[in-house]
């Protein structure tokens, strides 16, 4: 049978050929044995166990050698960059619980604007009052939100334009939209005054005016003082009235000096001169070389000033500044007064309007004939001022006008039964941006734009992380700028004088703020080595004799040392 024939052939062939190779594997396990030498056979007959041996072998060395090695340069400077936190930590906790203020209440949050990582944070997330710290919320906020180049105007209008003798119908009416800088006389060419204004309505021909004057400042809706502002605070000019038609910081100066002999009245003059405040002079002239006793007040709501007290025969003259009452009257009444120096007659009397007038009352602009106006200097020159020196009114009229001028961009409804104040609208507006940019605002409260008001609280990281996010906007350079330069000017000029904190290449520029009990600093420092820091200091509580303004600075240069730091700390 052919077919079995074949098969048979096939068995046959297939036995050959395994025994061919059975021939060759010998030949070659021969000559392997002859390559490896003695137990070879051994090694090969275990090949599995021995290459998972070798490569555990060859991960293990590998990893031995990665940690044996010296590390990269990134890993070095994260090792050291953890060391220097550490470090820098150990120190800030030394100084603030074995301290001289110890018992006081601290808030600090330091933030890297480099990496983004947080150097140091204590209470980072409690509520703190942060006094004048305050304003860089309002001035960051209004800078982003107007812009820089923001500029008010100050109008004078009337029912309708001169005749063609120069005559007004009715009144004129001065009106305010919250200009911070206008004075009554020009301190420069351009700038903002009434005298600019009275000039202007000369050169068109006015000659007469049959009506009064009328300062309005209707623009801002809301109260005349902050929330929250203590009622001692008002009678300064640290708390004058934020009024929408401000002159001259709506302040004045009470200068105190001796009489002719001991026992006559003092002297006592204001700057500028006004019959607007009434003075009562009970203040006698002591003794030459006895010790002054000095009381000064104004009643809160009028513009009735008593003197009283002894003032040594001999000394140089004393002065305070204090606010005056209704700024907007007395804003009507000096520019009466230009007009009729001018040359303009004016027939009626200075009066004044605001928000509260009745509706058919109330001034619209839009159906008058404006007659002057002056521009104010931009907000960013008027930041620099609100932050270098701390000026409270700036800081307020900065704020009614950004609630002014964005409060539609709220989400908010109006409260019920009531417009919204322009100051809180500001104050909601904050609090907008802060959420846009991720900034934790649960149990913040915001209650004016200066600080004043001890009603405020806020966090220290919702603070540093806002000098981060602005740090990031068009406005960086102008915010900035505008900030006190420790050692150099503004509030910081004669702290950290001499210390790295002042002589680096970017020196510390930082907001101050205090009140009773109250310390705090906010702002950017630079590290020794160059990184970028924006950091927030709160001292609440702070009761003791002395101020925690050394502290605060000490704590501020061990920034600026940063990372070589000291193995102790030392006060500035």
């Amino acid at each position: 049978m052919p077919d079995n024939h074949q098969r048979g052939g096939a068995r046959r062939r297939s036995a050959a050929t395994a025994a061919a190779m059975l021939a060759l594997l010998a030949l070659f396990s021969y000559l392997g044995t002859l390559r490896d030498g003695p137990g070879a056979q051994t090694r090969k007959g275990s090949a599995s166990k021995t290459d998972t041996a070798r490569e555990r072998e060859r991960r293990d060395g590998a990893s031995k050698k990665s940690e044996g090695d010296a590390p990269s340069a990134r890993e070095r400077g994260a090792n050291d960059t953890r060391r220097a936190d550490t470090e820098l930590a150990r120190l800030f906790d030394s100084q603030l619980e074995e301290g001289e203020f110890a018992q006081a209440r601290w808030g600090i949050f330091v933030v890297s604007l480099r990496d983004g990582r947080t150097v140091y944070a204590r209470n980072h997330d409690r509520l703190f009052t942060p006094a004048s710290v305050f304003k860089v919320y309002t001035t960051a906020v209004a800078l982003d939100m107007l812009g820089a180049d923001y500029r008010w105007s100050t109008s004078v209008y009337a029912a309708r334009e001169p005749d063609a003798s120069g005559t007004v119908e009715g009144d004129l009416t001065l009106y305010g939209r919250g200009a911070p800088d206008l004075n009554a006389r020009a301190s420069t060419q351009s700038a903002p005054s009434l005298a600019a204004l009275a000039d202007e309505l000369y050169r068109r021909g006015v000659r007469r005016v049959r009506g009064g004057v009328v300062g309005d400042e209707s623009y801002f809706r809301g109260e005349a003082l902050g929330s929250g502002w203590l009622w001692e605070d008002v009678q300064w000019y640290y708390g004058a009235h934020p009024s929408a038609l401000t002159v001259g910081g709506n302040e004045l100066t009470v200068s105190v000096g001796p009489g002719a002999r001991a026992g006559d009245p003092v002297e006592v003059r204001l700057f500028p001169p006004t019959d607007y405040v009434r003075v009562t002079n009970e203040m006698k002239t002591g003794e030459r070389g006895s010790h002054p006793r000095i009381g000064i007040t104004r009643s809160l709501s009028s513009n009735n000033v008593r003197v009283w007290g002894s003032f040594p025969s001999g000394g140089s003259p004393y002065g305070v500044r204090l606010s005056v009452d209704r700024p907007a009257l007395w804003a009507a009444e000096q520019f009466r007064d230009m007009l009729r120096a001018r040359g303009i007659e004016v027939a009626g009397d200075a009066r004044m309007r605001d928000a509260r007038a009745a509706e058919e009352e109330r001034f619209d602009p839009s159906g008058a004939f404006e007659l002057a106006f002056v521009r104010s200097r931009t907000l960013g020159e008027v930041v620099r001022g609100v932050n270098k020196e701390s000026i409270n009114l700036e800081a307020e009229l900065i704020l009614r006008t950004l609630g002014r001028e964005r409060g539609s961009q709220l989400p908010a409804p109006q409260p019920v039964g009531r417009e919204r104040n322009d100051d809180e609208a500001g104050d909601a507006l904050i609090r907008l941006w802060l959420e846009r940019a991720g900034i934790p605002v649960e149990g913040l409260a915001l209650h004016d734009g200066s600080g004043l008001s001890r009603l405020n609280l806020v966090t220290p990281e919702a603070t540093a992380r806002l000098l981060a996010r602005i740090s990031e906007t068009a406005s960086a350079g102008v915010f900035r700028a505008s900030l006190p330069v420790a050692g150099r000017d503004g509030t910081l000029a004669t702290r950290l004088r001499g210390t790295p904190a002042a002589t680096s290449r970017q020196p510390v520029a930082a907001k101050t703020g205090s009140l009773t009990y109250i310390n705090s600093l906010a702002g950017y420092a630079e590290t020794e080595d160059g990184e970028p820091l924006a950091f927030a200091i709160f001292c609440n509580d702070e009761t003791g004799r002395a101020s925690s303004t050394r502290a605060i600075d000490a704590l501020v240069l061990l920034l600026a040392r940063y990372p070589e730091l000291p193995s102790q700390t030392t006060e500035p």
